[in-house]
């Protein structure tokens, strides 16, 4: 098929455009290939929700999971920890002088059958005051603390983290806290001797309530270890910590109504028979408070994301870049070329417009397919018992149009790779060495974490990281890894990699076009 030109012998932009549509509508096995593509992205990431069941232990029969917490943000939450509170109506504050901070770790065990306990506190152990919108997971609250290893911190609503100085605490070298509020304004100070006072930080909380809870916190998240797979990747585990803080010289300003301090331990879980397990506890004697407890405050990172339903894009591309290397080679293997170069003098807006034709085919068709599989899939993964981790319309939206984006972007770069080889064959193994070779090395248990971020910085691959909806927190204990869902690029940084290598597959391919003979 030859492609219309103008009185001038030149194809026009939107000539040039729609003769490369009709080019490629007019060849019913692209067409057909294309929304194959995009059914085995659907069916795949379906059936991939759909035998993915979670369920939980209740004595002798299985039943859903409780539900995660959600935080003033929207997003999965931790919410667990041992809190010693009385209520505040109005302004007011706590000062307390934390003396000592102590705890206990579980270690893989020497001995089989031997529990494996060993003393100290995990970096992110916490132990301080804290203001809450009441007593329920998930709301609104400010704290500053002392942690095990990261100094005092002002941290509130889960996801905001301020340091103040570093440095640990003991019975020689006390740590002073204090936080006040005013309105829906929380201020938090520390102080080394109680005397003189530096401010860590300040924390509004809109829509506050006059009446809140004030008092004294601990929380321990589990220790994090990850060790090297028998094959090169990575394998983390969390154990069991807890961690004991002693508090004196406690003081409240402020109205104060119910009496006495209360103990809640916030986000326990139960037993099959009803006990608590991991309890906390608290004791005061002479105005010492000694508490104890387990979990963390923090974003949940422990859940199905909305883009564990994409699971059949992988091979979805490998489809989309059948389909984009044939646009173009197909043309030479048939001898085509010689008529399209001739009726388009200007090589390199003709191969540029077949660059736009397939992004705009694969991105559609890309647009279509991720729309529907994470609309349904991630119902069919909640249905199912699992907990899919929410995040905001605006972070769906971009994980559904950058996954198409990229489908699209990997097309026009495999069509640059077929102009530039030539042969079909070639130019598909070449753009899946590129694009998917080292996806699948970086997210399977293969290499070790430090080379799976290097594929995924420097290679076409650095564009999945679209995907990612789950932001890494400095301050939450995690896997920080791709085995495990996250990049080290930035969404859009890992997507203009990609989209950087296919501009520069094209322009090589627009040079050496227009360098030699069809």
């Amino acid at each position: 098929m030859t492609t219309a030109v103008n009185r001038s012998g030149q194809g026009g932009p939107a000539r040039l455009l729609r003769a490369e549509w009709t080019k490629f509508r007019t060849v019913r096995g692209w067409v057909i290939t294309m929304i194959a593509g995009a059914l085995v992205i659907v069916l795949l990431g379906l059936l991939s929700a759909s035998g993915s069941h979670t369920s939980c232990d209740s004595g002798p029969t299985e039943t859903a999971c409780p539900a995660v917490p959600v935080g003033p943000g929207g997003e999965a939450v931790e919410d667990k920890f041992y809190f010693v509170h009385r209520t505040l109506a109005g302004n007011g504050g706590i000062t307390a002088r934390v003396t000592s901070m102590t705890g206990q770790i579980r270690k893989p065990d020497v001995t089989p059958g031997v529990r494996n306990v060993v003393p100290g506190v995990v970096p992110w152990a916490k132990a301080g005051v804290m203001v809450k919108n009441g007593t329920g997971r998930g709301s609104a609250y400010a704290a500053v603390m002392i942690t095990g290893a990261h100094g005092v911190r002002m941290q509130h609503d889960f996801t905001n983290d301020v340091a103040g100085r570093p440095g640990g605490v003991s019975k020689d070298s006390p740590r002073w806290l204090r936080l006040t509020r005013s309105g829906d304004t929380l201020t938090g100070y520390e102080s080394a001797d109680g005397a003189d006072w530096a401010e860590v930080g300040t924390a509004r909380l809109p829509g506050l309530p006059a009446t809140v809870e004030i008092g004294l916190f601990v929380t321990s998240p589990g220790d994090l270890t990850v060790t090297r797979g028998d094959l090169g990747g990575s394998i983390s585990a969390a154990r069991f910590t807890e961690a004991t803080a002693v508090f004196d010289r406690v003081g409240l300003e402020g109205e104060t109504p119910g009496g006495a301090w209360r103990d809640d331990d916030i986000g326990v879980t139960k037993a099959p028979d009803g006990s608590s397990h991991h309890p906390g506890r608290a004791s005061v004697s002479g105005g010492t408070f000694s508490v104890t407890g387990v979990g963390d405050i923090a974003p949940s990172i422990e859940g199905q994301p909305v883009e564990r339903t994409l699971t059949g894009v992988l091979t979805g591309l490998i489809v989309v870049i059948v389909v984009a290397v044939m646009f173009v080679t197909a043309e030479y293997r048939r001898g085509l070329i010689h008529t399209t170069l001739t009726a388009i003098p200007h090589r390199g807006r003709m191969l540029v417009a077949k660059a736009l034709t397939i992004g705009t085919v694969t991105f559609a068709a890309g647009l279509a397919a991720t729309s529907i599989t994470l609309t349904f899939g991630t119902r069919i993964l909640r249905a199912n018992g699992n907990v899919v981790l929410p995040v905001s319309w605006l972070t769906e939206v971009r994980v559904v149009v950058g996954t198409a984006a990229l489908l699209a972007v990997a097309a026009v770069l495999a069509l640059a790779i077929g102009a530039l080889f030539r042969r079909s064959v070639g130019a598909v193994v070449t753009a899946i060495v590129l694009i998917v070779v080292p996806y699948v090395l970086a997210t399977t248990s293969v290499l070790p974490d430090t080379a799976a971020r290097w594929l995924l910085r420097v290679t076409p691959a650095a564009g999945f990281a679209i995907q990612q909806s789950i932001p890494e927190y400095a301050h939450v204990p995690g896997h920080y890894a791709p085995i495990a869902g996250f990049y080290p690029l930035a969404p859009w940084a890992g997507f203009a990699v990609s989209a950087g290598y296919a501009a520069l597959a094209l322009g090589l391919a627009v040079v050496q076009l227009r360098r030699r003979d069809a």
